[in-house]
């Protein structure tokens, strides 16, 4: 009987042995995977090179409208950002109907990508494909917001933004993106946007700037009587 009660003891040693190694061992799986994503994600502190902040570069940002508009609005956004894609959801079509399609208003978007460091990465496939084709940022910003992940997680990865870019942008060089995006190619542009827009007063997402004034509420009602008040040629 003891015999017996010993192999018992051993067998099931043995069992719970294997369950914790199972455990670590897809623990430390995770943690490699989540250490392989985030080298692919640099911070700001790692991205170098040379910007400027001084003024302003509203030709070297995706733009939506009329380019003789009276009025010029800025959008600062991040694509992980909730209240983003709340406005987006709530608002855009709406927006494009009553002031972009009208041709009162030209819209620049600049990234103000703070949230994580999947943020500058999101923001850096956008700015590949505006460089690309304008026109195909503004599709890469409204389909993201759609599938925006969970703001407190490490959800735009390289490999998710490339998955999600094949299967719902069409009609760019998706061969050149791919090499963009793995070479980091416009993350300094993304870094100088960031700073830019931190010089400007910039301090969440979203904000608007209606002519080169940052508006305190990101209210749609508050926009659009900016917009309407630079028409009519009233001061803000």
């Amino acid at each position: 009987m003891k015999i017996r009660k010993n192999t018992k003891y051993i067998v099931l040693s043995l069992l719970i042995l294997t369950v914790i190694c199972v455990i670590l061992l897809v623990v430390y799986n995770n943690n490699i995977t989540k250490i392989s994503a985030m080298e692919e994600l640099p911070n700001y502190t790692e991205i170098k090179g040379n910007y400027d902040v001084k003024e302003l570069k509203y030709e070297k940002q995706p733009h939506l409208g009329n380019r003789d508009a009276k009025v010029n609005v800025i959008e600062y956004a991040d694509f992980k950002c909730p209240a983003c894609k709340k406005w987006k959801d709530a608002n855009w079509e709406r927006f494009k109907n009553e002031f972009i399609d009208t041709g009162k208003v030209q819209l620049f978007f600049i990234n103000y990508a703070f949230i994580d460091r999947d943020s500058i990465l999101a923001a850096s496939a956008g700015e590949a494909i505006a460089k690309q084709d304008n026109s195909k940022f503004w599709e890469y910003y409204e389909k993201l917001y759609d599938h925006q992940g969970d703001e407190t997680k490490i959800w735009a990865t390289q490999d998710f933004i490339l998955d999600f870019v094949k299967s719902n942008i069409n009609n760019i060089d998706y061969a050149l993106f791919e090499k963009d995006l793995k070479e980091h190619k416009y993350m300094l542009d993304v870094k100088e946007d960031y700073k830019t827009a931190g010089h400007y007063g910039v301090n969440g997402t979203p904000q608007f700037m209606v002519n080169g004034v940052l508006l305190p509420d990101s209210s749609y009602e508050a926009l659009a009587t900016a917009i309407e008040n630079q028409l009519s040629g009233t001061s803000f």
